[in-house]
């Protein structure tokens, strides 16, 4: 029976030590991501202003069409548009597919062929006489309109190239 008693002692010391060497201790780390904010914009020929085909002696003539802005969500934006005669204004010039001496004049414009002319002093900070926005992650619409005064030229084709400037 002493030994009984002296084995039941002995677990019941190292069960008492285990006990009392047993222990937790914890740390902490952090999980990071840092989220550049971002812009890109969608033009080409689905956006390309087409007045058509029109009669030379046509006047007061316009045309519209929608390029995409896909912004980060709450990113403010200002889009500029350059035409390739560089006019901050917006005041462009088509040149004719075969040399001669004629261009057409345009003007670019926003909200309507009748808004604000739409040209390229627009920063990152200042919509200047650009259109502003704020992103929402996903593609926005944005309407382009073009207006010449008229169509008193050298029939033929006639063309330019329009520069979409996202400022964020």
């Amino acid at each position: 029976m002493k030994k009984l008693s002296l084995i039941a002692a002995a677990i019941l010391a190292a069960t008492v030590t285990s006990a009392a060497l047993a222990a937790t201790t914890t740390a902490t780390f952090q999980v990071l991501i840092t989220v550049a904010k971002a812009c890109s914009v969608t033009a080409g020929a689905a956006s390309n202003l087409n007045f058509g085909t029109v009669n030379s002696s046509d006047t007061a003539l316009s045309t519209s069409s929608n390029i995409s802005v896909t912004c980060s969500k709450s990113t403010p934006y200002n889009v500029g548009l350059l035409p390739s005669n560089n006019s901050t204004t917006g005041a462009g010039v088509m040149s004719p597919a075969v040399a001669g001496p004629d261009t057409v004049a345009y003007q670019l414009r926003s909200v309507s062929a009748a808004g604000p002319v739409w040209g390229n002093t627009a920063t990152a900070t200042d919509v200047g006489n650009g259109v502003a926005g704020t992103g929402t992650g996903a593609a926005q619409t944005i309407p382009v309109f073009a207006t010449v005064a008229s169509a008193n030229v050298t029939p033929g084709s006639y063309a330019d190239t329009v520069t979409v400037q996202v400022n964020y």
